[in-house]
């Protein structure tokens, strides 16, 4: 990335400010209606890091939605040096108390919303300056020392950063339920949108989805490729899903990103019917599983556009690799329905491991990567639990992720290593389970393992048309032999969404436990 060393991140959005001073940086639509563009942000941004270097910030905690102050609160703790923690104002205080600790914040930035939540956040820590830009100091309980922004103060350009010097902190609970803070750095950041800016070739009169809520990696790739590019960012608002492709075209939206749950919202909604989408020319997904059906719905809806399957953990900064939809050479690479992950990014390299943690050379195994996106690390050592390793003389990140190598030499997501249950004696993947189903009529399908009293048993949730359990379970068995058969089928006209909006799968799983537990009682 250019300035890697000197301006680091926020050198992508100077770059956007000298192509398109006056484009939009920035298009927030609805209740918070508000258009920013490249100079406006880049003014408001040194005026209130002025304010943040100024207190001596090192990590700033910002605590804001999608909108002008959650947008530029980044860029200005960026452009002050800090290292910027994303908070969501709509998770529950604890659980923003939590992740505020454990990032051992110094300032907090807030909106609105933040700074009523401020509360039940401090509970009574005076030890945390707050700036709340808008608000004059109003909402900033007593005894806590309130930040003002001016130009007096204003910084007079980014601060310089080194590649090594972190950049941005994202938790993420993975199976503790804890938040595990990563670490990701200026220098990983740098490489990885040199890869996507060859990959895609954005420039200013691209518009971007934004799909993501600012503590979602991938809200780092809408932001910092639109801004990189001198294009715009838009947030997309709740009720522009009833109506996507009137809200798209009114947007002039060039290039859509999001989870592949989205997919499937869109579609019960009537929104992919013909060609729907017509003015995207790229449509991206990553954060779960994309299915060869939502891929081949979405693009007879986008026929203009290219349409990627990216996949990548936090730890190996946003995405690590990329596959480009090919219709029948991407369905003929797939397993169990699941559309090929791609290649790994240049400069990198990758093993599979066998089940005792070593290179197998067999075409199944975790995938296991180093190289330069590979995230410092956990903010609290204690999280490594062996994901971060040596070996070789290298560090890599096992990402407990089981992949397939097909004939191409591209990689097939199979599934979590953990993610196997065995019911009577067989080792059953959930994934082969779902694809099955799907086969078999239902629009979409979720297999959870419930364990009780009589060993593990099989619970299906499908959407699409219900059906009769004993006809859904003739149909199976022409797909599936008699072990890996469910026993319990529920439908749901949809799954339901996790705060990133990914299947929420803890919750189905729960839900399977709870009804097995009164059907036994």
């Amino acid at each position: 990335m250019e300035g890697t060393t000197e301006h680091g991140l926020p050198g992508r959005f100077l770059r956007g400010l000298s192509r398109a001073p006056e484009g939009a940086a920035v298009r927030v639509v609805g209740a918070e209606a508000e258009t920013l563009s490249y100079a406006r942000m880049h003014r408001a941004a040194l005026e209130w890091g002025g304010a943040l270097a100024g207190s001596g910030a090192r990590t700033v905690a910002v605590l804001a939605g999608r909108n002008g102050t959650g947008y530029t609160g980044l860029l200005a703790a960026l452009y002050a040096g800090a290292a910027v923690v994303p908070l969501r104002p709509d998770f529950p205080p604890a659980r923003v108390r939590q992740t505020l600790a454990a990032s051992g914040a110094d300032v907090l930035l807030v909106d609105r919303a933040g700074a009523a939540m401020l509360p039940e956040v401090l509970q009574g820590r005076t030890d945390l300056p707050v700036l709340a830009p808008g608000t004059a100091g109003d909402g900033v309980p007593g005894g806590v020392r309130a930040l003002f922004p001016s130009s007096a103060t204003a910084l007079e350009e980014p601060a310089r950063v080194g590649p090594g010097d972190t950049a941005v902190l994202l938790f993420t609970s993975g199976s503790t339920g804890r938040p595990k803070g990563v670490a990701l750095t200026h220098g990983g950041l740098g490489h990885y949108f040199d890869v996507v800016d060859r990959r895609y070739g954005f420039g200013p009169s691209d518009v971007f989805s934004q799909t993501f809520d600012l503590n979602f990696d991938c809200a780092f790739f809408d932001l910092f490729c639109a801004w990189g590019a001198g294009g715009t960012a838009t947030p997309i608002p709740p009720h522009a899903y009833r109506d996507l492709p009137g809200f798209v075209a009114a947007q002039g939206m060039t290039v859509w990103f999001s989870t592949p749950s989205v997919i499937g919202l869109v579609r019960r909604l009537n929104g992919l019917s013909g060609s729907a989408l017509p003015g995207l020319r790229w449509s991206l997904f990553a954060g779960e599983a994309l299915t060869c059906r939502d891929a081949q719905d979405w693009q007879r809806a986008a026929p203009a556009s290219t349409l990627e399957n990216l996949y990548g953990p936090t730890e190996l900064t946003l995405t690590i690799t990329a596959h480009r939809w090919t219709g029948e050479r991407s369905l003929a690479a797939a397993v169990n329905g699941l559309a090929p992950i791609g290649t790994v990014h240049p400069g990198h390299e990758h093993v599979l491991l066998g089940p005792d943690g070593e290179p197998s050379g067999a075409e199944e195994g975790e995938l296991c990567v180093s190289g330069p996106q590979l995230a410092a690390g956990y903010l609290d050592p204690r999280d490594e639990g062996g994901r971060f390793v040596e070996r070789g003389g290298r560090r890599w990140y096992r990402t407990g992720d089981r992949v397939r190598r097909a004939a191409d030499g591209e990689l097939v997501y199979v599934g979590r290593l953990d993610s196997q249950v065995q019911v009577h004696g067989w080792r059953v993947e959930p994934a082969e389970v779902e694809q099955a189903v799907r086969a078999c009529g239902p629009q979409d399908a979720v297999a959870v393992g419930v364990t009780g009293d009589d060993g593990t048993e099989l619970v299906v949730y499908y959407t699409g048309e219900a059906m009769a359990a004993p006809e859904l379970v003739r149909r199976l068995r022409s797909h599936l032999p008699d072990g890996l058969l469910p026993r319990h089928f529920h439908h749901l006209a949809e799954f339901p969404l996790n705060a990133n909006r990914k299947t929420d799968r803890l919750r189905l799983a729960a839900d399977a436990e709870a009804l097995l537990t009164s059907a036994a009682g």
